[in-house]
């Protein structure tokens, strides 16, 4: 089973523009979750996390993207930070089939521009990341 990213989509609602995508990875939610919610998981494909406490209401700072708080916690399923620039980026697991996991991502940001194709590289790196884990 190799990994895939089958839908992205883009749209703006009052100020805030949302892009959603769903990515197919390889591997069971156990085994995505730490690349989604720990430094180490989020640097090899997004940006490195200078502050990470794990927990609903915890501090996160994540480099070229900003600071601000865990605003969804369930450990193994959703993951949700939200920024003090007004960005909110959320992962939600869903397991797919015996052995795979459906990432369903949404991020909601204002003011500049946010491009699909700088997203669909990073959950490239994703999948590749994710493949190759022990």
């Amino acid at each position: 089973m190799s990994g895939s990213i089958e839908q992205a989509g883009s749209r703006t609602r009052e100020n805030a523009h949302l892009l959603h995508f769903l990515v197919r990875l390889p591997r069971p939610m156990e085994a995505v979750w730490p690349a989604l919610t720990t430094p180490d998981g989020l640097a090899g494909w997004l940006a490195p996390a200078d502050v990470l406490e794990p927990r609903l209401g915890g501090a996160v700072t994540l480099r070229g993207l900003g600071a601000g708080r865990v605003t969804a916690w369930d450990v193994d399923r959703i993951a949700e930070y939200t920024l003090e620039c007004g960005g909110r980026l959320r992962f939600h697991l869903e397991r797919d089939g015996s052995g795979g996991t459906v990432l369903r991502f949404t991020y909601e940001f204002r003011g500049g521009a946010e491009s699909e194709p700088r997203w669909r590289t990073r959950f490239e790196r994703l999948i590749e990341q994710v493949a190759s884990a022990p």
